[in-house]
This record gives structure tokens, C-alpha cells and sequence, in this order.
């Protein structure tokens, strides 16, 4: 503990705020909120601690505080600190799915689709069904029991679904707006859970046709009651009600959290959402903070009803949810509770041992590789990689690992713009210069080192960049490929020199992961460009495909060898003339 930390723990206030601990250049590494920040923050610099606290700590160089005047105030205010900051222990809930909606369209002739966005357009949104393969079999079911029209936008003739009794055919019979407003209203009576009911009139229908000796029409109803049965029966009842609710419970063991969330739709238990992670503060605190990224950064639907384990202030996650919350005493619903909390603690009994090896391995690797350089442990590492073919279509990549894990939100590709030719050098100086201009420029984490997939050329080529045009000192070091193009040595040191490193040694495999995925990344990329350019380059030369057929082309087929397998029919329907069509089959195939 530094003299600074010891001067700010004596001041520190007994109210409710929110802490933010930095390292020693100044970033934002962890943030936390408590009920009196005067014992939570004492707390880290006192006492003994678990391994992955202590790996905290250790990187504490400075703190600072913001008091507020409640508990729920510091809630909102810690959530609005994590996404403004990213710092690396907190839990950070980066899954931004959004489940899928089924959606009634308000047109002349309605649809029935799935989407993932609600708009203010007028249309009936049903669930969310936190299962996608619920969402698209109910939509099916639906699609076989009502005809609504299927296609986006009305074609001149009748297709494949008007055939199979799924579509009324608006594009070429008229349909009244009755026969339309009494599927609505079947189908909104249907996914508001009156499918029984549904159910029952169908059957009755089926009998009724019967008695008429219209087998046909019997039959029709017979296959969409048979639809029904197999659709919905799967689903096993939760609650005899209808609300829309979800249940939590967590586990704590060893430093680390599970929380299991139990999605109940329709009184049906359909779908769960399991979380795992390391915790550096209060089991009832993390689990507060974790309830709110859980709606307010992924987008989750907030449901009518939310339940929760008997430690957890309700009031405050009440207040800040803006929706029903219980705390269940008994019955179904704290039967429900206490089986997401028995599922929680089983899949942590489970999972902990092989999440902690895995993390205590990466983390010791990347520890040992810092010391093996002499420098501080390198938590974020930037790797760069060239690709090109005799100098065409010149690329570049970067990949980031922090902590020994790869940050694939924070990859970045380059196209190489002022290099003229195989250069891998001018190429590696031009991408680092933009690179770090832009971290400069917009105060981005600066590395802890920096890998470059080359020898003693592109390493001095990168410092010349880094120490002479932008004034960084960053540990710079240089990834080597044997003739069998593996990993073989590292470059660190200047001058240069070949650090040892064992071949058996957790960071040596860290090494050969890192300039692995730079490589995969960078192939990668170049191989994109270089199929679109071809691509490009063919329809240019066929007269009469410009700018707008170019973009037609390349969005309905997306590959030359698609585009290969076209017939000229395909290709005159989408409007091409067909001596232009010819001439462009004509010209991939040569």
C-alpha cells in the first residue's frame, strides 16, 4: 500500500457512494459501490484475501470516491461508472442479444414475422420467447393455421404458400378486411395463451364439418388441432397463472457467483440464463449490480413480475427496475426461487474447478511472461500482422489479449493506404502510426505490450514509429516463425535479443495463441477483400452493369461462385437484359 492509498483510507466518509480503483496509469480498473464507503474500501487493504482479490489489489495504485445519499443512487450510479469506463474486474454482462418478438403486422394485407426490434409502428408484439426455437415453431404453427400473406412485398402471381393453403393470395384475389380482422383476433387470442381455446373451437369446426360430410374441410381442422397438440403440449406448467415473470437465484463458493434466471412466459418455464463470475465485493451487493446490467445493459425484457432469493433488498431493485418484485415465502413461487438457487450452486460445485484452473493458468502465464521480460505483468497485449499476395489487396490486423484471453470486441482491421507494393515494413509503420495516433488522440488503454508478427525489421520499423514520431514508450517484442511457420522465437529487448522460454510452458502457449488468432485474423480479412475485389472487378467489365446492378448482383448472390451457378433465367429476373446476363455468364466462365 502506497502512501497515497494510506493518506485517502483515513478521510474516507461512513456514507453510501461508489469507489473506482486505478492502476498505476491511472485507469479505471474496478468499480464498486457500498453501503459506507469508509469499512468496504478499508477492506481491500485489509485482512488476507482469495487469489483473484489479491491480483486486484496488487494493481491498486490510487482511488477515488463519489458519496452519494442512498444505496439505490449508488446502484445507478456504479452501472452508469461500469459502462462509461469498461474496467476490467467487473462483471461485465457484454452479451447485447435481444430475444425474439412475434410480430402482427398493421398492414392493408398483415404478416406474421419474428424480429428482435420493437418499433411504435402500430403492429401486435407477442413475448419475448427467450427460446428462439419456440419463437420460430409457434410461428410456424401459426403460418400452417392461418393464411396471412408471407411475402414482403406483393408479387404479380400466386406462390408456393397460396398452393399450400398458407396464403389467401391478396397479390391477385381480393380479400376482405372481416376475413383479416378475424384471424387478428384468433391469432392475438392464441399468443395472449388462449390457445386451448382455439384448440377447442377448431374442434368443434372439425365436427361440424363432419356432420356436413365435408371430409376435406375436417381434415384441414383435424391437422391444425394435430399442429397445436404438438407445438404447445411440450411445455410443462410452472404456474397456473399467466404472468410474465423471471426468477433468480445465485450461488456464492470460493470467490465466485452463479446466478440462474428462470424465464417464465405465459405460466410456462421455457428458457434459463445461467451467469458465472468472480465477485470482489458483497454476495447481496454483486447480485444487485448484476440485476441491473442484466436489464439495462442486454436488453433483457422486463417482465410484470420479477422474484428474488430472501438476502436481497428488494426495495432498492423495486425502485431501480420500476417493476413488481417479491421476495417469495412460500409456495410454487418459492418453490421456483429455491430451485434456481439449487441450480446455481450445482452448476458452480460443477464449473468452478475447471473456470478457476483455466483462469488461474492464463493469468499465471501472462505473470510469467512479464517477468521473463522484465517488465509489469502485460494484462493488455496488441499483436500486428501484414497480409498480401506480391503487394495486392495489402492488409493489416490487430488482436487484443487481456489477461491472456482474447478481446475480440477490440480486434481491428487495417487496408493499407499509402504503400506502394510488397513493403512489410512501411506497411507495419503505417498501420502502428494510425493505430496509436488514435489512442493518443482519443485517450484509449494504452498496451502493456506490444507483439509484432516479424523479426528485428518490423520490430525497429514499429519503435521507430512509437519513440521517434509519437513519443511512446511501450515494451515492444517480435514474434518469429520457423520454416514450418509456427511460433519459434521471441524478440524483446534493445538491441534485440531471444528471450528463452521453455516450449512446455503455459507462456509459450500463450505466445503461440496470440500470434495464432493475428495471423487467422489477418488471412482472414485479406481473403474477404481480395473475393470482393475480384468480384468487383468482373462485373466492371461487362457493359450494362453500372453502380445500381452492381449492387443488386452482388447483394442477391454474394459470391462468384453463386453467381457462377446461375442460370440466365435467374439472372433476367432480377432484371438484367439478357443479352447483358449472357455476356456476364459468359465472362465467369472464362
Amino acid at each position: 500500500m502506497n502512501d497515497t492509498i494510506k493518506n485517502k483510507l483515513a478521510f474516507l466518509p461512513d456514507q453510501p457512494g461508489c469507489y473506482l480503483m486505478k492502476d498505476r496509469q491511472g485507469t479505471i480498473i474496478y468499480v464498486g459501490k457500498a453501503k459506507v464507503l469508509k469499512n468496504r474500501v478499508r477492506s481491500y487493504f485489509t485482512g488476507s484475501h482469495d487469489g483473484k482479490t489479491q491480483r486486484l489489489v496488487s494493481e491498486i495504485e490510487d482511488f477515488e470516491y463519489i458519496v452519494t445519499s442512498s444505496n439505490i443512487e449508488a446502484l445507478i450510479l456504479e452501472l452508469n461508472l461500469i459502462k462509461k469506463h469498461d474496467p476490467k474486474y467487473n462483471v461485465m454482462l457484454k452479451d447485447d442479444k435481444t430475444y425474439p418478438f412475434i410480430k402482427l403486422t398493421a398492414e392493408r394485407h398483415p404478416r406474421l414475422i419474428t424480429t428482435r426490434k420493437v418499433k411504435k409502428d402500430k403492429a401486435k408484439y407477442f413475448g419475448p420467447y427467450p427460446n428462439v426455437t419456440a419463437a420460430n415453431e409457434t410461428k410456424k404453427l401459426l403460418d400452417r393455421i392461418y393464411p396471412l400473406r408471407k411475402c414482403s412485398t406483393l408479387p404479380d402471381r400466386v406462390c408456393l404458400y397460396y398452393h399450400l393453403g398458407q396464403c389467401l393470395a391478396p397479390c391477385v384475389k381480393e380479400v376482405e378486411e372481416a376475413t383479416y380482422k378475424e384471424m387478428v383476433e384468433e391469432i392475438t387470442k392464441f399468443l395472449n395463451g388462449g390457445y386451448k381455446e382455439i384448440k377447442k373451437e377448431l374442434t368443434e369446426k372439425m365436427g361440424k364439418a363432419a356432420e356436413e360430410l365435408d371430409f376435406e374441410r375436417a381434415k384441414e381442422y383435424r391437422d391444425k388441432i394435430a399442429h397445436i397438440e404438438a407445438t404447445m403440449e411440450k411445455q410443462k406448467m410452472a404456474t397456473t397463472d399467466f404472468t410474465d415473470r423471471d426468477v433468480f437465484g445465485y450461488a456464492v463458493d470460493k470467490g465466485w457467483m452463479c446466478v440462474q434466471v428462470f424465464f417464465v412466459r405465459q405460466g410456462k418455464l421455457i428458457e434459463r440464463d445461467v451467469s458465472m463470475f468472480p465477485i470482489y465485493d458483497e454476495p447481496d451487493e454483486e447480485f444487485l449490480t448484476f440485476l441491473g446490467q442484466f436489464y439495462e445493459k442486454t436488453n433483457h425484457f422486463k417482465p410484470k413480475e420479477i422474484l428474488l432469493p430472501a438476502n436481497v433488498d428488494e426495495s432498492v431493485a423495486e425502485e431501480f427496475l420500476q417493476v413488481k418484485v417479491i421476495k417469495p415465502q412460500k409456495g410454487k413461487k418459492k418453490d421456483l426461487v429455491s430451485l434456481a438457487e439449487k441450480n446455481a450452486s450445482i452448476a458452480l460445485k460443477e464449473k468452478f474447478s475447471l473456470v478457476e484452473r483455466d483462469e488461474e493458468r492464463t493469468i499465471k502465464a501472462v505473470e510469467q511472461l512479464g517477468t521473463q521480460l522484465g517488465i509489469y505483468t502485460p494484462h493488455r497485449i496488441e499483436a500486428f500482422d501484414n497480409s498480401n499476395i506480391q503487394g495486392t489487396d495489402p492488409v493489416s490486423a490487430m488482436v487484443v489479449f487481456i489477461d491472456g484471453k482474447p478481446a475480440k470486441r477490440e480486434y481491428r482491421k487495417y487496408k493499407i493506404k499509402s504503400v506502394k507494393g510488397p513493403d512489410d515494413y512501411e506497411s507495419m509503420r503505417e498501420v502502428v502510426r494510425r493505430r496509436y495516433s488514435r489512442v493518443l488522440k482519443e485517450e484509449l488503454p494504452i498496451p502493456d505490450l506490444i507483439m509484432i508478427d516479424g523479426g528485428k525489421g518490423h520490430v525497429e520499423a514499429v519503435r521507430d514509429v512509437l519513440e521517434n514520431e509519437l513519443g511512446l514508450d511501450i515494451p515492444l517484442s517480435g514474434l518469429v516463425k520457423d520454416d514450418k511457420h509456427r511460433t519459434s522465437q521471441l524478440l524483446y529487448g534493445n538491441p534485440l535479443e531471444i528471450i528463452p522460454l521453455e516450449r512446455n510452458s503455459q507462456e509459450f502457449y500463450l505466445l503461440q495463441r496470440i500470434q495464432d488468432e493475428v495471423h487467422r485474423f489477418a488471412i482472414t480479412f485479406h481473403r474477404q477483400l481480395r473475393g470482393k475485389n475480384a468480384f468487383q472487378s468482373i462485373l466492371d467489365d461487362v457493359d450494362g452493369i453500372g453502380e445500381k446492378r452492381k449492387k443488386l448482383l452482388l447483394k442477391h448472390f454474394g459470391s462468384i461462385k453463386k453467381m457462377k451457378e446461375a442460370s440466365l433465367e435467374a439472372l433476367t429476373d432480377l432484371g438484367l437484359p439478357k443479352n447483358v446476363a449472357e455476356e456476364l455468364l459468359r465472362k465467369l466462365q472464362e
